[in-house]
Protein backbone atom coordinates (compact mmCIF):
# COMPACT_ATOMS: atom_id res chain seq x y z
CA UNK A 1 0.00 0.00 0.00
CA UNK A 2 1.46 3.43 -0.97
CA UNK A 3 2.39 5.85 1.53
CA UNK A 4 0.36 9.42 1.36
CA UNK A 5 1.70 11.61 4.26
CA UNK A 6 2.25 14.46 2.27
CA UNK A 7 6.09 14.19 1.83
CA UNK A 8 7.15 12.39 -1.22
CA UNK A 9 8.75 9.59 -1.87
CA UNK A 10 12.42 11.03 -2.95
CA UNK A 11 12.40 13.01 0.48
CA UNK A 12 11.31 9.94 2.44
CA UNK A 13 13.92 8.00 1.33
CA UNK A 14 16.49 10.77 1.69
CA UNK A 15 15.19 11.63 5.12
CA UNK A 16 15.23 7.62 6.07
CA UNK A 17 18.94 7.75 4.65
CA UNK A 18 19.84 10.32 7.64
CA UNK A 19 18.22 8.17 9.94
CA UNK A 20 20.12 5.44 9.31
CA UNK A 21 23.40 7.42 9.70
CA UNK A 22 21.83 8.51 13.07
CA UNK A 23 20.58 5.07 14.02
CA UNK A 24 24.12 3.90 12.62
CA UNK A 25 25.66 6.02 14.97
CA UNK A 26 23.79 5.72 17.53
CA UNK A 27 24.15 1.71 18.02
CA UNK A 28 27.64 1.79 17.28
CA UNK A 29 27.52 4.88 20.81
CA UNK A 30 25.12 2.40 22.12
CA UNK A 31 27.78 -0.64 22.39
CA UNK A 32 31.27 1.94 23.41
CA UNK A 33 29.14 3.19 26.12
CA UNK A 34 27.90 -0.71 27.14
CA UNK A 35 31.97 -1.52 26.88
CA UNK A 36 33.24 0.93 28.76
CA UNK A 37 30.44 0.39 31.65
CA UNK A 38 31.52 -3.08 31.57
CA UNK A 39 35.25 -2.37 31.62
CA UNK A 40 36.32 0.78 33.69
CA UNK A 41 38.57 0.67 36.17
CA UNK A 42 39.80 2.98 38.87
CA UNK A 43 38.80 5.72 41.42
CA UNK A 44 36.01 6.44 39.76
CA UNK A 45 34.76 3.00 39.20
CA UNK A 46 31.50 3.04 40.66
CA UNK A 47 30.82 6.89 39.34
CA UNK A 48 31.54 5.84 36.10
CA UNK A 49 29.63 2.17 35.79
CA UNK A 50 26.68 3.76 37.46
CA UNK A 51 26.36 6.84 34.57
CA UNK A 52 27.54 4.90 31.64
CA UNK A 53 24.80 2.11 32.60
CA UNK A 54 22.48 4.92 32.82
CA UNK A 55 23.65 6.53 29.08
CA UNK A 56 23.42 3.10 27.16
CA UNK A 57 19.76 2.16 28.37
CA UNK A 58 19.00 5.55 27.36
CA UNK A 59 20.52 4.88 24.17
CA UNK A 60 19.23 1.84 23.67
CA UNK A 61 15.25 3.05 23.73
CA UNK A 62 17.13 5.56 21.35
CA UNK A 63 17.77 3.22 19.01
CA UNK A 64 14.19 1.73 18.67
CA UNK A 65 12.55 4.96 18.42
CA UNK A 66 14.85 5.78 15.32
CA UNK A 67 14.57 2.32 13.67
CA UNK A 68 10.94 2.78 14.06
CA UNK A 69 10.72 5.90 12.34
CA UNK A 70 12.92 5.10 9.36
CA UNK A 71 10.07 2.51 8.97
CA UNK A 72 7.10 5.01 9.29
CA UNK A 73 8.62 6.41 6.60
CA UNK A 74 8.25 3.49 4.41
CA UNK A 75 12.17 2.14 4.76
CA UNK A 76 13.91 -0.70 6.07
CA UNK A 77 16.07 0.39 9.29
CA UNK A 78 19.97 -1.17 9.05
CA UNK A 79 20.08 -3.98 11.75
CA UNK A 80 23.39 -5.14 11.41
CA UNK A 81 27.20 -4.79 12.79
CA UNK A 82 28.27 -4.42 9.04
CA UNK A 83 25.74 -1.86 7.34
CA UNK A 84 26.67 0.03 11.29
CA UNK A 85 30.17 0.18 9.95
CA UNK A 86 29.48 1.55 6.92
CA UNK A 87 27.23 4.51 7.96
CA UNK A 88 28.37 5.26 10.94
CA UNK A 89 30.64 8.12 11.89
CA UNK A 90 31.99 6.76 15.15
CA UNK A 91 34.93 4.34 15.05
CA UNK A 92 35.06 1.32 17.16
CA UNK A 93 37.52 1.36 19.75
CA UNK A 94 40.48 -1.24 19.72
CA UNK A 95 41.80 -2.28 23.58
CA UNK A 96 40.79 -0.92 27.13
CA UNK A 97 41.23 2.75 27.65
CA UNK A 98 42.01 4.35 31.01
CA UNK A 99 38.33 5.95 32.57
CA UNK A 100 39.73 9.76 31.44
CA UNK A 101 39.85 8.80 28.18
CA UNK A 102 36.73 6.56 27.75
CA UNK A 103 35.20 9.73 29.29
CA UNK A 104 36.59 11.83 26.19
CA UNK A 105 35.67 9.33 23.78
CA UNK A 106 32.52 9.16 24.94
CA UNK A 107 31.82 12.60 24.66
CA UNK A 108 33.57 12.46 21.23
CA UNK A 109 30.86 9.76 20.31
CA UNK A 110 27.68 12.14 21.63
CA UNK A 111 28.67 15.11 20.01
CA UNK A 112 29.08 12.96 16.48
CA UNK A 113 25.69 11.99 17.06
CA UNK A 114 24.47 15.68 17.35
CA UNK A 115 25.88 16.89 14.29
CA UNK A 116 24.49 13.70 12.44
CA UNK A 117 21.33 14.69 13.25
CA UNK A 118 21.96 18.53 12.62
CA UNK A 119 22.63 17.83 9.38
CA UNK A 120 19.10 16.19 8.65
CA UNK A 121 17.67 19.42 9.51
CA UNK A 122 17.73 21.00 6.39
CA UNK A 123 15.83 18.60 4.29
CA UNK A 124 12.85 17.87 7.13
CA UNK A 125 12.16 21.94 7.37
CA UNK A 126 12.18 22.13 3.44
CA UNK A 127 9.16 19.17 3.25
CA UNK A 128 7.81 19.81 6.95
CA UNK A 129 8.54 16.50 8.67
CA UNK A 130 7.89 17.68 11.98
CA UNK A 131 7.27 14.74 13.74
CA UNK A 132 11.57 13.81 12.85
CA UNK A 133 12.56 17.01 13.60
CA UNK A 134 10.70 16.64 16.94
CA UNK A 135 13.02 13.18 17.04
CA UNK A 136 15.64 14.70 16.01
CA UNK A 137 15.35 17.45 18.45
CA UNK A 138 14.96 15.52 21.56
CA UNK A 139 17.93 13.33 20.65
CA UNK A 140 20.47 16.45 19.98
CA UNK A 141 19.17 17.46 23.88
CA UNK A 142 19.94 14.29 25.34
CA UNK A 143 23.33 13.60 23.18
CA UNK A 144 23.83 17.64 24.13
CA UNK A 145 23.67 17.67 27.94
CA UNK A 146 24.98 13.97 28.42
CA UNK A 147 28.08 15.49 26.62
CA UNK A 148 28.09 18.13 29.05
CA UNK A 149 27.86 15.98 31.97
CA UNK A 150 30.69 13.99 30.45
CA UNK A 151 33.28 16.86 29.89
CA UNK A 152 32.07 17.91 33.50
CA UNK A 153 34.32 14.75 34.98
CA UNK A 154 37.12 16.43 33.15
CA UNK A 155 37.16 19.77 34.89
CA UNK A 156 40.74 20.52 36.62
Amino acid sequence: MDIDIGIAEQDRAAIAEGLSRLLADTYTLYLKTHNFHWNVTGPMFNTLHTMFETQYTELAVAVDDIAERIRALGFPAPGTYAAYAKLSSIKEQDGIPSADEMIKLLVEGQEAVVRTARGIFPLLEKVSDEPTADLLTQRMQIHEKTAWMLRSLLAA
